[in-house]
């Protein structure tokens, strides 16, 4: 609330059309449960990550078409977005936590992929995102 108040008076559009969004979000998956309860920090970090996802899919599909007028602000967006989450792990620790993940399940093949990949988004808690550990787990497992 306090960085959207700052957007505004700021008049930065920018910034203030992404907040905006993450606080409709937010507010849908409160009401979602039918109960005014709050959201748990991974909760809200996982609607962070979905709002950063949806704006750079879109940017690609925009950069894709050759439409760079409208890739830009939505990469704007998903960096204003970014700000609130937490510092993204680097490959070399997501591919040790795999590498322990694999040691721990006895993974042997691809088909143990599923059981590595849950112990990996339970130790990475919304610090990589599921692209990225699903690519390191494949090399690490074939």
């Amino acid at each position: 609330m306090t960085a959207l108040k700052e957007a505004m008076k700021s008049k930065n559009t920018v910034a203030l059309t992404a907040l905006r969004a993450v606080k409709s979000a937010i507010l849908l998956a409160q009401t979602e449960s039918g109960a005014k309860e709050e959201l748990t920090e991974e909760q809200e970090l996982k609607i962070l990550q979905k709002q950063v996802k949806q704006r750079k899919d879109s940017a690609a599909i925009f950069i894709e078409q050759g439409r760079e007028d409208l890739a830009t602000p939505e990469l704007e967006e998903a960096e204003v977005i970014s700000q609130f989450l937490p510092e993204a792990m680097s490959e070399e620790a997501v591919g040790k936590l795999v590498e322990d993940a694999i040691a721990k399940t006895g993974a042997e093949g691809m088909k143990d992929m599923g059981k590595v990949m849950g112990i990996v988004n339970q130790a990475v808690a919304g610090r990589a995102d599921g692209k990225t550990i699903s690519t390191i787990v494949k090399s690490k497992l074939s």
